[in-house]
Formats: C-alpha cells, structure tokens, sequence
C-alpha cells in the first residue's frame, strides 16, 4: 500500500490489521481460541499479538484482551482448554455464580409487592381482578441467574501479572471491548477515548452479561450487558479506526437440524426435543447470525477498499450444542473441532487468500493446511509430543499412586 507525503511523493504504508471476535459464551470462546490456533499457525507474517486493534464482545472480549495482553494462541490453548497453567488455573464455574445477593433484594421486595397489590385491588375492585394485580409480583424476579464478577475478579489478577495491563491505555495496541448501555440502548465501546478509565477486567464482565442469565454490570452509575444486543461482531469499530484487514470469527452460527443429521452431527428430533435452553440458544443464535450477515453486507458495502475476512462453523455443525464448557474433554473437543473446520476452511479458499493476502505480506502454510495427521496436539508441542504425552502419564499416574493411598 503507498501513501503520498506534502510533496506528492509516494511513500510505503504499513497496512493496519485488526481482529474481531465475536460472541458465544465460553463455549464460543473456546471456539474462537481453536480458530485462532490455526489460523496463527497457516498464516505466515502475521502476528496475533502484534495486530494493530483488537475488538471483542461478549466472549470474544476475553480472547481479544488476552491476545492484547501478549498471551499466545499456544498459551491460550493451554490455560482455558487443556487447563495446564499452574500458575493461575482458570475454572469455568467463575462463569456461574449464582446472584444471591439479587436473590436476596428480589425476596425482600415480594412482601411490599403483595401489600401493593391488594391494597390496589380493594380501593378499586371494578379495574382489575386480585389476580391482575398481583402480576406486579413479576417485579420481584430476579434481573439475571448469575453474577458474572468472578470472571472479572480471575481477570483483574491475570492481568496484573508481570507483562501484562488491566488498562486500557498502557496497552502497546488498540482494544475495544463492546458492551450496551441498559436504559440508553445504546452500544458502548470500552477502550474508546472517555470510556478507557473502565478496567479491562470490568469491561469485559460487562460484555459478557449475557440478558436474564447474568445481572447487569453497573459502570460509573449505570448498567450494562452483552454487547451482541447490538450486533454480533462489531468489526465496523475496527474499520473506523483505519483497519484495511480484519480477521473476524463468529461461533454464534444457528444449526440447520436437517443438514446436521445429514452430516451426523445431531440425532433426529434431538434439537426441539432438548427443552428450553437449546431452543432458545437456537433462537438467540438466529437473531445473531441474521444480524451479522446484513452487517457484513453493510460494511462490505461502506468500506469496499478493505479486506474483510470471516470464519465460522457450518450450518450442519451441532457441535456446540452437544458440549458442556464444565467438561475438560469437551473444551479439548470443541477446540480441536474449530481446529480443522478453520484449516478446513482455509484450505478450500486457499487461492482466494493467497491473492487477498499477499499485499500485506502474509502466506500461507499449504504444507501445514494439507498435513492429515496435524492436530491441537502437535500444533503445541511438535517434536516435543513425546514428551509431553510421557510428562502428562507420569503426573496422571503420581495422582492415581495418591489416591491409593489415600484409600489404603
């Protein structure tokens, strides 16, 4: 790319490469931290912790502000799916906390509800029959399941670690952490100047407060939730801020129930019959995804002189149905599943990209895109698997010969 200086002498520009994740919830983190894996590894010239703007919602907000805060995609691999950081251990239950303290103000509130409604029964008995009044006892439900400030507490220690910030601005690169404002509707982008104060550990809790699972994170006197209310990816935040690339990955993709049965990925009947929870996942998945796709037709449209590249599941994939984020062998699952769908997906647009990819110095790896055998595995450890694979039996067998002895 070149430029033009005062005199009108051209000059070379460093195009600007940005990365925008999308939501999901763990799961979907997880998700994003498999494509990444193999991505960083295909693409050669680029640098996941060298990109010049990070933009992230809901759970893509906490891959996005590790990779800005210099964690690998090796290293996030290791931590949050193989969970093999013994220095600061991550444990998905910091997702679920229960609300007990919006528990408790609710119930506190039901005695008052009553008295209210009956009292407003008996002074106007012809408006509304008690059991209409008593609909305002709908109050005194509570405003999310959970308290997400466990993950902002885990966060706050991480990154106050050597090498790394909770703040915005003493990062070396752009981060831009989205969230929606509850009484404006408004979406906020945290990391933005006025808004770069927020710790990063306080925006990302704020961004991953998914509605009525989790209560709304309140930021200098007012309430916000998940970003994705707005929209799903947010990468207009990083071609505004210059990017002439951007790297976007999207888990949130609703399953088409008969291709996935096609492709044996869900059993007939299994996706309606699975209660509420996957029906309404399957519906908020719809809504993103439709969001997404007229988004990108749009900044397609408004910013056609950049590059825009986006990876996500397949339409017949029910992968993330099927998996609990509380299962070590289904993160290490799902991670490996993004694995090969990405390369997968590489591997087909492979002269596409090429040519796309080429004017800002990056190549891909066919010889890795091609490899069979390649894996998560051998992605992070190489020559080095050996190893590894004899290192993990030695402790899987030291904590087996304890709890022998625990039991003698």
């Amino acid at each position: 790319m070149t430029a033009k200086t005062a005199g009108g002498k051209a000059q070379d520009k460093k195009p600007r490469i940005a990365l925008a994740l999308g939501g999901g919830g763990p799961l979907g983190g997880i998700y994003e931290i498999g494509a990444l894996r193999a991505l960083d590894e295909c693409l050669e010239g680029l640098n996941f912790n060298d990109l010049d703007v990070y933009v992230g919602v809901n759970a893509g907000s906490f891959v996005a502000a590790n990779l800005a805060n210099q964690l690998t995609t090796a290293q996030l691999c290791r931590i949050f799916v193989r969970n093999e950081a013994e220095l600061h251990p991550f444990h998905p239950d910091v997702f679920y906390r229960p609300a007990l303290g919006e528990f408790g103000r609710r119930m506190l509130a039901a005695p008052g509800l009553i008295f209210s409604a009956v009292t407003r029964f008996i002074r106007n008995p012809y408006d509304q029959s008690l059991l209409e009044a008593l609909t305002i006892l709908a109050q005194a439900a509570p405003s999310g399941l959970f308290n997400n400030e466990g993950l902002h507490e885990y966060l706050e220690r991480a990154f106050t670690m050597l090498g790394r910030t909770n703040d915005f601005r003493r990062l070396k690169r752009r981060l831009y952490v989205l969230a929606v404002d509850v009484e404006s509707t408004e979406a906020v982008c945290f990391g933005a100047p006025g808004a770069d104060h927020v710790p990063i550990s306080k925006a990302i809790q704020a961004s991953t407060a998914s509605p009525g699972l989790y209560v709304p994170v309140e930021i200098d006197a007012r309430y916000y939730v998940d970003g994705t209310l707005r929209k799903g990816l947010h990468a207009s935040v990083a071609l505004e801020d210059g990017a002439d690339l951007v790297f976007a990955i999207n888990p949130l993709v609703p399953v088409d129930a008969s291709a996935a049965v096609r492709a044996g990925s869900l059993k007939p009947g299994s996706l309606t019959g699975a209660g509420m929870p996957n029906l309404l996942s399957q519906t908020f998945r719809t809504m993103i995804y439709s969001r997404i796709r007229s988004g990108m037709e749009q900044v397609t449209r408004d910013y056609a002189d950049r590059d825009i590249l986006l990876f996500e599941p397949t339409r017949d994939d029910a992968m993330l149905f099927l998996s609990s984020v509380f299962s070590f062998e289904s993160r290490r699952m799902v991670c490996e599943h993004a694995y090969q769908i990405t390369r997968r997906d590489l591997l087909s647009r492979a002269d596409q990209l090429e040519s796309q990819l080429s004017k800002y110095g990056i190549t891909l790896r066919r010889d890795y895109l091609e490899d069979p055998n390649r894996t998560i595995t051998t992605s992070l450890y190489g020559e080095l698997l050996p190893l590894y694979v004899s290192n993990r039996k030695k402790k899987k067998d030291k904590r087996q010969s304890s709890a022998d002895l625990i039991d003698l």
